[in-house]
């Protein structure tokens, strides 16, 4: 966002993280609201330095603010070929008031510096949409599930940054997947937890999953300037009702999360004698 902002190759942007001395307190990255809220304040507070850039370069470019422009990078005077880089500028902007035979380009009443905060309250959330497909196949002499076929299309809004994206979808499906098949917290009679480790606490491996299909739509979110929605809990909210669904629908009958091999083979047993009596 900053790279596109501001016209600054990505290698020069470096971005502190766990710092609070440097940091501004914040209250956390929850309800996928990151790239919504967060780069929002970002937008903000570059549009902020272009703003003092102008002033700047509009004094050492001998012209007003409002005929300077911003395009990647170059602040430029309107009708001429005069302009300043921004590196340029946020040197200037640090000058003291004289240094040797060079005299500060500040004007008037700018103060040093170029550093910007900014703070973005949404009035509305961004909603993502999308849709999910399992095909599963079921055993019915073991009962185990196996998924053989998933595929994935969202709405995120406006795209930043396509390998995150697909890193988050494919993470929560398979988080999703865990939860519909695998992971149960178990307590024996007792109320002593028996699946309290990774050696009794089942999770899936890579060799449970399929290759997910992914695609998208975009339609820009009108509750902030980046059009952006979060994508952070879309795959782990769709993923277990399209797999219980798929199973359900194999299987003939209701099955509870987790769909455990024991579960649906009981499941697949009761089915059958219903049948058989019928």
């Amino acid at each position: 966002i900053v790279g596109d902002k501001l016209g600054v190759p990505i290698d020069n942007i470096d971005i502190v993280h766990g710092d609070t001395d440097k940091g501004p307190f914040g209250m956390g990255t929850y309800g996928s609201r990151s790239v919504a809220v967060g780069g929002t304040a970002i937008v903000k507070a570059c549009d902020k330095i272009i703003e003092k850039g102008k002033k700047v370069a509009a004094k050492m470019l001998e012209g007003k603010p409002e005929d300077i422009d911003f395009k990647d990078g170059e602040f430029i005077l309107k009708n001429s070929n005069k302009k300043k880089t921004i590196g340029e500028i946020a040197f200037a902007c640090y000058l003291p008031g004289t240094f040797g035979d060079i005299k500060s380009p500040l004007p008037e009443g700018v103060e040093p510096g170029l550093t910007e905060t900014s703070f973005f309250d949404p009035s509305n959330f961004s909603f993502p949409s999308g849709s999910h497909i399992c095909e599963v196949e079921v055993d019915e002499e073991t009962g185990e599930t196996k998924v053989v076929k998933y595929t994935v299309v969202d709405d995120f809004g406006t795209i930043i940054n396509p390998l995150v994206v697909e890193g988050q979808v494919y993470g929560g499906v398979a988080q999703g997947i865990g939860q519909a098949l695998y992971e149960n917290a178990h307590y024996d009679e007792s109320g002593q937890l028996t699946t309290a480790s990774y050696m009794d606490y089942t999770m899936p491996r890579a060799d449970n999953f399929p290759q997910i299909k992914l695609d998208y739509t975009s339609t820009p979110a009108t509750s902030n300037p980046l059009g952006v929605k979060g994508c952070g809990e879309a795959g782990t909210i769709a993923s277990p009702p399209a797999v219980m669904n798929a199973v359900i629908d194999a299987v003939g009958t209701d099955v509870s999360m987790p769909a455990t091999a024991e579960k649906v083979w009981k499941a697949l047993k009761k089915n059958g004698s219903k049948k058989a009596a019928a």
